[in-house]
């Protein structure tokens, strides 16, 4: 079993915490780990995971420096075995067994080609983040309870957070949310909007979320990870 050092033992634990809200929305949540060597030779890993918001998924995106990396690292694992294998103490992981992996494991965003869209002051989306989270409890549970159920909630949550950013109508509500509920968006934390082909990408300095548009088949893919 590969087993990595982290460069930063902290980066151990904000590791660690992304699993572990992956596993709050999915218990069997597999995640797709992509490991390379960077331009000044240090390694960068990349741990690409789907948060299932809705009738849709937003894909969340955490980085993190390698002390050395001897090859290559691609694999599908369970975020599970994964969490499990971080030691927070030493920064260290294992790279567990590869598991059959998820249709969106293997359609991921492109790794070049970004062009910057905006930088949405976090001041103006965290408020109107949090009037669509009180919207979407105050509406479900309007729902009567024999009614409530995930296909009827996954609609509401489909209208309200495919809405346009009130800060930058190109992107969706849905990916502050996704970068709020994975603890990727605070207050003050400066954003980012870039676009390559159909993705959408908003980043924050603890992460990434990324959302797909609509597009013609083929369109936009990638297999190279946003490193």
């Amino acid at each position: 079993m590969t087993r990595l050092r982290l460069v930063d033992a902290g980066e151990g634990a904000d590791l660690g915490a992304f699993l572990l809200r992956l596993l709050r929305f999915d218990r069997a949540a597999a995640v797709r780990l992509q490991a390379v060597t960077g331009p000044t030779g240090q390694g960068v890993l990349a741990v690409f995971g789907r948060l299932p918001l809705g009738g849709s998924g937003v894909l969340a995106i955490r980085t993190a420096r390698l002390v050395e990396l001897d090859a290559r690292v691609d694999a599908t694992v369970s975020a599970g075995q994964l969490l499990e294998s971080v030691d927070q103490a030493e920064g260290t992981f294992a790279v567990p067994a590869p598991v059959t992996g998820p249709a969106w494991a293997g359609l991921l965003p492109p790794r070049t080609g970004w062009q910057p869209v905006g930088e949405p002051p976090a001041s103006e989306v965290y408020p109107e983040l949090m009037a669509a989270v009180r919207e979407f409890k105050e509406r479900s549970e309007q729902v009567p309870e024999h009614h409530r159920t995930r296909a009827v909630l996954d609609e509401l949550a489909d209208e309200i957070w495919s809405r346009p950013l009130g800060a930058l109508p190109e992107l969706p509500l849905r990916a502050a949310h996704a970068a709020y509920v994975i603890g990727f968006l605070k207050p003050a934390a400066p954003l980012a909007v870039h676009r390559a082909g159909s993705w959408l990408r908003l980043s924050a300095p603890a992460g990434s979320v990324v959302v797909r548009r609509a597009a013609a088949p083929g369109a936009g893919l990638g297999l190279s990870p946003l490193l």
